[in-house]
């Protein structure tokens, strides 16, 4: 928090992450133009998410924060995508010098695509359309939403919880039975590419896979 508040005095607009999973969710919708992450955080660290990031976006700077000093956690952070790597204590002014570098440095951040590929799919999120070939199936506002959360999330869990209070506003029981009910709408769209799948993690929620 005191790097975050920091920063905004600054000038910088920062979105704050108390934790590795919250990051990595924050970074899919907002699309920053760079990540400052801490080594040592709970849920997801700072090296496992920096993997899960460069895996979806090859271009955008990542400076690792850390108590660490052996030169194997340098090395490692630098091997899975880090751009930079500042040790503990460190002064705002040098973090603030650093990430003016890296953004100098980095190209421009390409918009995110309009048409996402799922399997064999072509899911055109804004017109709502799923495009298999030929054929095309139109969505309902709530199921391309939904199916866009899944994608976003892809081969991870997708809370039921989270994504009930996001689309349906509150994870009642009856608002959860409507949400298998979407859940079984998008399997039945999505059945002709057998290697796409929308898994049950029980007690949890689901995850999107091909």
């Amino acid at each position: 928090m005191i790097v975050k508040d920091s920063l905004e005095v600054r000038g910088f607009t920062v979105r704050y992450a108390a934790d590795g999973q919250e990051g990595l969710e924050l970074f899919r919708q907002q699309c920053p133009d760079i990540v400052v992450a801490d080594v040592m955080m709970p849920r997801l660290d700072g090296f496992s998410l920096a993997e899960i990031i460069r895996r979806d976006n090859a271009t955008v700077p990542i400076i690792f924060l850390t108590a660490r000093s052996q030169p194997a956690d340098v090395v490692r952070g630098f091997e899975l995508g880090g751009n930079d790597y500042l040790k503990k204590p460190f002064s705002m002014d040098e973090l603030i010098v650093r990430i003016k570098a890296r953004l100098s440095a980095a190209p421009p951040a390409a918009a995110p695509p309009s048409v996402l590929t799922i399997g064999q799919y072509q899911f055109d999120h804004p017109k709502q359309r799923l495009l298999l070939g030929t054929r095309e199936e139109v969505l309902t506002h709530r199921e391309a939403e939904l199916l866009k959360c899944l994608y976003d999330q892809r081969n991870q869990v997708l809370e039921r919880a989270t994504v009930l209070q996001e689309l349906w506003g509150n994870d009642s029981f009856f608002n959860g039975r409507s949400l298998d009910v979407f859940i079984t709408r998008l399997r039945r769209y999505l059945k002709d590419d057998p290697q796409v799948q929308i898994v049950n993690v029980r007690g949890i929620g689901y995850k999107l896979i091909w």
